[in-house]
């Protein structure tokens, strides 16, 4: 028998306005985003924006459907828009605002864990990190420098 430790290192900005310019821009994107989210069931609305290596930035919403689960998250929503408009061009950054309409949030959101794994997809597939940045409404913002801090122990096409 053994043992494994993970250990996953982030950085924590008190607010959007602590970030640097360039993220902070992206953020801003994502909260745009954010307003074309269709979530009439959940009432919890996610925006995210996606930085390329080429300077492109792509956006995604939220999208449900009253037939669960056949809505998408907006975190891959803009990456799969974002590999299919720029195939074989990197993603750099992922910024993402979620927030609830019954409440204001105020803690980071991050991702799911199945949007965890089709970021992990992209990481792999690109061989580079992906640097993700979440927030609620208001308050922190909270950095990775790569999907592997949020799911250090994740299934890739190696497997297969």
């Amino acid at each position: 028998m053994r043992k494994i430790e993970r250990l996953s290192e982030f950085t924590v900005y008190n607010s959007i306005d602590e970030l640097p310019s360039n993220i902070n821009a992206l953020m801003k994107k994502a909260i745009e985003a954010r307003k074309n989210s269709y979530a009439p069931y959940s009432r919890f609305s996610v925006g995210a924006a996606v930085l390329m290596e080429n300077g492109e930035v792509v956006t995604g919403s939220n999208q449900e459907n009253a037939s669960y689960p056949s809505g998408l998250c907006a975190e891959r929503t803009a990456i799969y828009s974002a590999g299919s408009q720029f195939p074989g061009i990197a993603l750099k950054t992922i910024a993402i605002v979620a927030g609830s309409k019954n409440k204001k949030t105020k803690k980071p959101i991050p991702p799911c864990g199945a949007c965890r794994q089709a970021i992990s997809e992209y990481e792999l597939k690109q061989d580079s990190p992906i640097s993700i940045f979440f927030m609620g409404e208001v308050g922190e913002v909270v950095q990775s420098d790569s999907l592997a801090n949020l799911l250090p122990l994740l299934f890739d096409p190696s497997e297969l």
